[in-house]
């Protein structure tokens, strides 16, 4: 079985670090020349995914699988 985070899109893992290293959504947005709303729905699909709740949550999850330092 493959982690969760292996099932995320190419732009949902994208994102998915962003957040994970304190970049917020409109951050990302201008960063990555998407709407603000694209991203937000991106955050939450992989939320959905990844069984978080929480940006922390997010983070903690990054740290742990060695995704972030």
């Amino acid at each position: 079985e493959r982690p969760p985070h292996e099932h995320l899109s190419e732009r949902e893992f994208q994102v998915f670090l962003m957040l994970a290293q304190g970049a917020n959504v409109g951050e990302i947005a201008e960063d990555l020349s998407l709407s603000v709303k694209t991203v937000s729905t991106y955050r939450t699909r992989l939320m959905e995914k990844l069984h978080l709740d929480s940006n922390s949550d997010l983070t903690y999850y990054a740290l742990k699988n060695n995704l972030i330092q």
